[in-house]
């Protein structure tokens, strides 16, 4: 196990899986997940040289709770993102990894933070530049106004989902991890429920759960979650128009550090711009470094945890050319 950490960012109190010594890789989770997402690729990592950071995002299991919604924009935990790698790494630069909702987070932390950070790979979600038009307007637009269900309008409500997933984090976590992985059967999400359906209606509770996932894996979730509960998590579903307006200022940026890009062609987050585009391709428009783009047949939505040698097969040689062309 890595050791742990908590580290004062200055803007909040980040729990820090740490293994390892040399430039820091700094890896960041999404929903819902924690740090221990990434245990399959801290000790490769931190074999190949690097210190291996994996943090809790503010609001989730370890690390430090708030009770606003606001305290979960994307502002808020950039500067967490920041605060670690100035305190871990104070004299030289950082390297992000993130995954789900932590690719935009790693994305968005290199776009305004290019003095910290000078290379960043992310799994599942392309980077699409900064964006056009609050992802509340386009919801509306293309779900709610439909009657159509979709998960993160069910996430709107403060309280509504929580009530749920609280009360029994491990039936949530079990059928949510199921439901996108690459195991499930292609058209098993319930695409026909109106927007007064809940998440978990119509979603799988597998007999066997696949082996990528162990009983003990899930066990570790389901504690942390009962611990720290779902507010914080859900509430960065919350913020798309306030991060929107916040994001305006660097609009006129790209991603201009190295890129890396790893997703499985079973992800929707990874093909939600639809047959017509190729994503990787729309990616390099945003980040023109980009040095790979990989799609890894069959794997599902938590690609790091699915497909764990695959990933680092990738990951680490990438990591290891970064010696000498950044500043780590």
């Amino acid at each position: 196990m890595p050791e742990f950490r908590m580290i004062d960012a200055g803007t909040a109190t980040i729990r820090a899986a740490i293994e390892g010594e040399g430039p820091l890789v700094l890896m960041v989770h999404g929903f819902p997940e924690s740090w221990y997402s990434w245990r399959h690729q801290i000790g490769p990592i931190a074999e190949a040289g690097f210190t291996a950071c994996a943090i809790d995002a503010r609001g989730y299991n370890g690390s430090q709770k708030f009770p606003e919604v606001a305290d979960y924009s994307m502002q808020a935990i950039v500067s967490d993102v920041a605060g670690v790698a100035r305190t871990l790494s104070p004299d030289r630069g950082a390297i992000l990894i993130g995954h789900d909702w932590g690719a935009p987070i790693v994305y968005n932390s290199a776009l305004i933070h290019p003095e910290i950070f000078t290379a960043v790979a992310a799994l599942s979600v392309v980077y699409t530049g900064v964006p056009t038009r609050s992802f509340d307007d386009i919801m509306k637009e293309l779900f709610d106004d439909k009657n159509h269900f979709f998960y993160q309008s069910y996430f709107r409500e403060v309280g509504k989902a929580e009530a749920v997933f609280d009360a029994n984090p491990r039936d949530f976590l079990r059928r949510f991890y199921f439901a996108i992985s690459g195991d499930v059967k292609p058209g098993s999400w319930p695409m026909n429920k109106d927007s007064s359906a809940t998440l978990l209606e119509g979603l799988e509770d597998p007999e066997v759960f696949p082996a990528w996932l162990s009983d003990a894996d899930l066990d570790y979730y389901v504690h942390e979650f009962e611990q720290s509960g779902f507010f914080g998590s859900i509430s960065r579903y919350r913020n798309h128009t306030r991060d929107f307006e916040y994001l305006q200022q660097f609009k006129d940026r790209k991603i201009e550090q190295p890129a890396f890009f790893i997703a499985g062609d079973r992800d929707g987050a990874f093909n939600m711009l639809g047959a017509a585009a190729d994503p990787i391709e729309v990616m390099r428009g945003f980040a023109p470094n980009l040095e790979g783009g990989h799609v890894l047949p069959g794997c599902g939505h938590w690609t790091q945890q699915e497909r764990p040698n695959e990933v680092n097969a990738l990951l680490v040689p990438w990591l290891k050319s970064l010696k000498g062309r950044v500043t780590v």
